[in-house]
């Protein structure tokens, strides 16, 4: 039976830094953001639901959803963000969980769940270790405004939209602290699965 990583950290941690680290390891990752864009797309049950809930002017004009204009709105009112996530949550659950059966029925030793919000869904049931990339909230937030071109206050919604990255580390059975260098980050996790008994 192949061990399952439940790889988390919050935003503009450098969580996908560390997530395409795995490749050099040969371990699979099941990345959650992936599939949460593959579950909005035209056709799927999600998509319809969205619609359906927050109506067409949140698609573009080649029918596809607008996510920065979906996000303006949820970010901005936890309510409708919670009514998002109902629609979307499940849908990508469902992949999530086929893609790692999948996965575990063809003996990988190993396989990565990448889901930004491991802690705040309660999902930790799906994974036996949990790991988080950890960044300071200052660095956060300079990467995130430099990244996205959000002002502070937007930055600073996304931020507290996720449960403190101080508090998911303190949840996780081991930690990357991503403040330094990448190569010190890639150093940290060769230890780490060494030590999970992976490589």
């Amino acid at each position: 039976m192949g061990l399952i990583i439940g790889l988390s950290g919050s935003i503009a941690s450098g969580k996908s830094t560390v997530s395409l680290m795995f490749d050099d390891f040969d371990i699979p990752v099941i990345d959650a953001d992936k599939l949460a864009r593959e579950v909005v797309d035209p056709g799927e049950k999600a998509y319809e639901a969205i619609i359906h809930k927050f109506g067409p002017g949140i698609l573009r004009e080649d029918k596809t959803l607008d996510r920065k204009k979906l996000g303006a709105i949820v970010f901005a009112d936890e309510q409708k963000r919670l009514q998002l996530n109902e629609i979307v949550h499940p849908a990508i659950r469902e992949k999530m969980l086929k893609h790692r059966d999948a996965y575990i029925k063809s003996d990988e030793k190993c396989v990565v769940l990448d889901i930004p919000l491991l802690f705040e869904n309660k999902l930790t049931n799906y994974v036996d270790k949990t790991l988080v990339v950890y960044v300071d909230e200052n660095v956060q937030l300079e990467r995130l405004m430099e990244r996205e071109g959000f002002s502070k206050q937007e930055a600073k919604q996304r931020i507290q939209a996720q449960i403190p990255n101080k508090e998911k580390a303190k949840l996780a059975d081991a930690i990357i602290d991503n403040n330094g260098t990448k190569h010190h980050s890639y150093e940290q996790l060769e230890k780490l699965l060494r030590t999970w008994g992976v490589i």
